[in-house]
């Protein structure tokens, strides 16, 4: 009989830098789940990807205090502040104060189809056209201009 899902948690861990200070420790505490598995299981999966990458994490755990957990692509704008070569910092910003005024940087077309074809798996897109439509919307939305 398969296991009785109780909830889901939804956090973003930095790959291979899983550790149980929050958010990680508090949330899956609170639910009585084994926090040192989770980071070495979560460490193990992601020691191939670059140090820090940010990854969102869906951690689905049971009534029996068992859990699993599903990695996702990093976010588009990691992806585009690579690209435009930007600063990564650890708090979200780093775009343009006024987008579609000011732009910060540029990238091509062919920078947002390889985009798009990393984060197809977990975008909302029937092909890689319009997944690249979706990237070229948060460029904007970043100040990032789509050059040719």
């Amino acid at each position: 009989m398969a296991k009785k899902i109780q909830g889901y948690i939804k956090l973003t861990v930095p790959a291979g830098a899983a550790n149980p200070s929050p958010p990680i420790g508090p949330a899956l505490g609170q639910r009585g789940l084994n926090i040192m598995a989770f980071c070495k299981d979560f460490n193990a999966k992601t020691q191939e990807m670059v140090k820090g990458t940010p990854c969102p994490t869906v951690i689905t755990y049971f009534t029996d205090k068992s859990f699993s957990f599903e990695i996702k692509t990093p976010p588009t704008s990691f992806f585009l502040k690579q690209a435009a070569k930007l600063p990564t910092p650890k708090k979200p910003g780093s775009g343009s104060k006024t987008p579609g005024r000011t732009f910060v940087a540029s990238v091509t077309k062919s920078q947002v189809k390889e985009i798009a074809e990393k984060k197809m798996r977990d975008m909302n897109a029937n092909d890689v056209e319009a997944a690249m439509r979706m990237v070229e919307g948060s460029a904007r939305s970043m100040g990032i201009r789509v050059t040719e």
